[in-house]
């Protein structure tokens, strides 16, 4: 087994590292957010998932203040290390607009279309 250092991983000009959250039952894709060196290690410290918010250039514990807790399950390195693949047990909605995933609009026949409805 090799010593994780998360200055290994390979960060844009701003020093962030884009991390998409998967759930670990369903395999369903939950959200992409950045993180930085620090986030990266308070997720793995902690195993509560931290990102790094660029509008208010601040550390976002997923759940602080919504209680949709993200916890880490296992955090996997793409091939070229410029990539998170976070693994998570999620708690309630993973997007802000109370969707269980972000990614709740799809291209279909040149349209837009929400296939997901905002949990209640």
């Amino acid at each position: 087994m090799i010593s994780f250092d998360p200055q290994t991983l390979v960060y844009d000009a701003r020093g962030l590292i884009p991390c998409i959250a998967q759930d670990e039952t369903t395999g369903e894709v939950l959200m992409m957010a950045w993180m930085n060196t620090d986030s990266v290690a308070r997720t793995l410290e902690t195993g509560r998932v931290t990102y790094w918010s660029r509008s208010r250039s601040a550390y976002w514990v997923k759940g602080e203040t919504s209680g949709h807790v993200q916890e880490l399950v296992d955090l996997r390195i793409d091939c070229d290390r410029d990539c998170l693949l976070a693994v998570v047990r999620q708690t309630g909605p993973a997007c802000h607009t109370n969707r269980r995933s972000c990614f709740y609009t799809a291209i279909r026949d040149g349209d837009e279309t929400e296939i997901m409805a905002p949990m209640v």
